[in-house]
């Protein structure tokens, strides 16, 4: 999967290699047309311009052989809803979508949250999960293995699934009202800090959920402390970008 600007940088998750008929990945900042730090900004809500933006989406998208218009975008409010979607657009109101419509790729918008992508092989549906505390305090992971169970038949034993970069337990503190959320297996105490592990508890939402351990591939690099390839608003405040995460399941079988 060779980006058409050759300075971006795509992660291609590895679960997902024996899928033949996918296309997924998850950008990151480097690359791009935006001006410093923003680099291969993703979003249109921070502050660059909307033609810098409009290109870096094409050097991304057009690695996969797609158009902007051809993507699936969750609106994004910290929340634990899932939708089912059939067409490409902007789906507000919800962090999560799932796909059975062959040629429709799902995105979601990071830059600490947790990004979650899952496929059901078989069945042939994916899935696109933005995770942050709230929606992981919610189990919108979990939600979304539900819906794909519900509405489309899979088994959770058949599912893959990728966990990207996100703020990590080494430099993601939170306060008492956050870390009392969640169990002491997933915070991490450094010296007068608490700090949280996002992708830890993901993981292990999921293989509660069913999901086999050796079909959940966590990246585990901490997008605060990774400023050469991650943006991270904990880091960067308003000068952050935003990376995509995405997934969709071709017709033809291409990559």
């Amino acid at each position: 999967m060779k980006p058409i600007n050759p300075s971006a940088e795509i992660l291609v998750p590895r679960v997902f290699g024996r899928v033949s008929n996918i296309v997924c990945g998850m950008s990151t900042r480097r690359g791009g047309v935006s001006p410093d730090p923003l680099g291969m900004n993703m979003s249109y809500s921070v502050d660059d311009d909307v033609a810098n933006v409009r290109q870096n989406r094409a050097f991304m998208f057009g690695s996969i052989g797609r158009r902007e218009s051809d993507i699936a975008f969750a609106g994004q409010c910290h929340s634990a809803t899932v939708v089912i979607v059939d067409h490409p657009g902007m789906y507000p109101e919800c962090d999560a979508l799932v796909s059975a419509a062959p040629n429709v790729v799902l995105a979601v918008s990071v830059a600490d949250c947790s990004p979650v992508l899952l496929c059901d092989p078989r069945r042939k549906v994916v899935a696109s999960v933005h995770s942050g505390w709230r929606g992981t305090h919610q189990r919108i992971v979990a939600n979304a293995v539900r819906c794909m169970e519900r509405e489309f038949g899979s088994l959770p034993t058949d599912l893959l699934a990728y966990i990207g970069p996100c703020a990590g337990p080494c430099c993601y503190s939170v306060g008492p009202e956050v870390s009392s959320l969640f169990d002491e297996v997933v915070i991490r105490r450094i010296e007068e800090k608490t700090n949280l592990n996002l992708t830890l508890e993901n993981r292990r939402q999921l293989q509660s959920a069913g999901l086999s351990s050796g079909n959940i591939e966590a990246d585990g690099r901490c997008t605060i402390c990774g400023p050469e390839l991650f943006h991270s608003f904990r880091r960067d405040g308003r000068k952050s970008g935003r990376m995509l995460a995405f997934i969709g399941l071709t017709q033809d079988g291409d990559r």
